[in-house]
């Protein structure tokens, strides 16, 4: 911003629609070289054992339906990860909880 120019003031509306928000369990990221991406999953049904036909390998399905995917541009991605790394740092003081030892449901690709 140079000297000249007045400071942004952002007016951001909120559908009413959208105060609740949407759960989700866990996120998918993933980039293009224009964007990055950010799908929002919710499970749709408890994980259950399965045996592929083909191979024979066993795995845990994890059902599941992308509730929100955002888009956002690549520079914003380090603002996006200074104010989640900020809220964490927030939510484990006044909580006394950290992040677990292993994810949730298994590395997510």
């Amino acid at each position: 911003m140079s000297e000249n120019e007045p400071p942004r003031t952002f007016k951001i509306d909120l559908p009413p629609t959208a105060v609740a928000g949407l759960f989700a369990d866990f996120a998918s990221v993933w980039h293009t070289p224009n964007v990055f991406v950010m799908d929002f999953v919710a499970l749709t049904q408890p994980p259950q054992p399965t045996v592929d036909p083909e191979s024979g390998a066993e795995s845990i399905l994890v059902p599941g339906q992308v509730v929100s995917r955002i888009r956002i541009p690549p520079e914003q991605v380090f603002e996006l990860a200074k104010a989640l790394a900020q809220q964490l740092e927030a939510w484990e003081r006044e909580t006394g909880k950290k992040a677990p030892e292993k994810p949730l449901f298994g590395e997510i690709i």
